[in-house]
């Protein structure tokens, strides 16, 4: 901040006021010769009142013109001062609220960054519990038990694949059914042939759903969503979702379905 200016001594007097100075004592030392010269002392100290008045009117008049002036283009320089400090000043709030800012984004930056990597954690989880559910839809219609070709060892194969970090396991499984079955009923029966079936879905469609909107609130640039959207779970939700917009209301609704697994 800027300091207020030492009061004025001898030495660091503004010319202007030398000057000021230099002619009063030269206006006053001609005063001076002029009454003794030309009036006369005897003569000056006798005159009237009223005489006398306007002899000072008209000696000091110039002086006080001079001293206006001298004051004049002091408050000018003292204005101007005024004016560089409170400049100065601004500039040093412009600084601080730069500053402000600055901060304020890095704390924004770094909220969002942390709020970001508990939602990794969180996403990893939900990505395993995807796998759970897409792995009991595909053993549903895929098991030696249900009628499919797979076999109990190769189920506990890929659960242990699901339980090894490869949450998508099973939904890749369901994206080469997609692929194989030319029937698009047969496509449809994946995921809404049987109760227990569409119960598996639309628990699946309802947690990715969940996943997709948390991921929003902490995605600005919205590469978390396209990574979470074009893994093989985020092909199969659209897949999914278009099923059961063709499901019955008793099937696509999840409510009605029930939210647990029985064993």
């Amino acid at each position: 901040m800027a300091t207020a200016l030492p009061p004025p001594t001898g030495r660091n007097l503004d010319w202007r006021i030398w000057l000021g100075l230099s002619l009063t004592a030269l206006w006053l030392v001609l005063g001076v010769l002029y009454i003794g010269s030309v009036v006369g002392w005897t003569k000056f100290f006798s005159l009237r009142v009223d005489q006398l008045g306007s002899f000072f009117e008209g000696a000091f008049a110039p002086l006080a013109f001079l001293w206006l002036v001298i004051g004049y283009f002091l408050q000018k320089k003292e204005l101007e001062h005024n004016t560089h400090v409170l400049q100065r000043q601004l500039r040093e709030v412009e600084r601080a609220t730069e500053q402000a800012i600055i901060q304020s984004e890095k704390m924004t930056a770094n909220e969002l960054h942390a709020r970001q990597e508990t939602f990794l954690k969180i996403a990893q989880n939900v990505r395993g519990q995807l796998g759970t559910i897409m792995g009991l839809l595909f053993i549903s219609s895929q098991s030696a038990n249900a009628g499919g070709s797979v076999s109990p060892d190769e189920q506990a194969h890929m659960f242990s694949q699901l339980s090894q970090s490869d949450p998508e396991v099973f939904s890749r499984k369901m994206l080469e059914l997609q692929i194989q079955l030319d029937d698009e009923q047969a496509r449809f029966d994946l995921f809404y042939g049987t109760p227990i079936r569409a119960r598996h879905t639309n628990n699946f469609i309802y947690t990715f759903e969940r996943l997709l909107a948390r991921a929003r609130e902490v995605d600005r640039d919205g590469m978390i969503c396209d990574s979470i959207d074009s893994n093989a779970h985020g092909l199969i939700y659209r897949i999914a979702k278009r099923h059961q917009a063709k499901a019955t209301a008793e099937l696509a609704d999840r409510t009605k379905t029930g939210t647990h697994i029985e064993f």
